[in-house]
């Protein structure tokens, strides 16, 4: 359904480190990578990438904006976000279930301050 996601940031170096190593959790790397634009992810499946804004004004945080990352059960969402947090992201709502359906996740914030969150069900 969607092909991949694209978050603005202001340090794209320092981004960079933080979407390496989450990544890398999901056994996906750097597929593309421009001056002011990286992207992870692998061939045939759904990507997420950081950009500095094309009109060069600071990148912002959207209000009620998040990008989900899936997991392969509780126990790597449990990785992930400690991860994350480990790494500096601002906590969201710690690993748990939510509801009543099965889903379980964890919700932080990167380095921008952009939502993101780790799930499985």
């Amino acid at each position: 359904m969607i092909g991949y996601v694209t978050l603005g940031t202001n340090d794209l170096e320092k981004a960079a480190e933080f979407y390496d190593k989450l990544c890398a959790e999901f056994g996906v790397s750097r597929m593309m990578e421009m001056e002011n634009f990286i992207a992870w992810g692998g061939p045939g499946g759904a990507g997420i990438g950081l950009s500095k804004p094309f009109d060069q004004k600071p990148a912002t945080v959207g209000n009620g904006v998040m990008a989900a990352f899936m997991a392969k059960d509780r126990e790597h969402v449990d990785k992930v976000y400690k991860l994350a947090i480990e790494m500096g992201a601002q906590d969201e709502g710690a690993a748990g279930p939510r509801g009543d359906g099965g889903f379980y996740a964890g919700y932080f914030r990167d380095p921008d301050g952009n939502k993101l969150n780790v799930f499985c069900m």
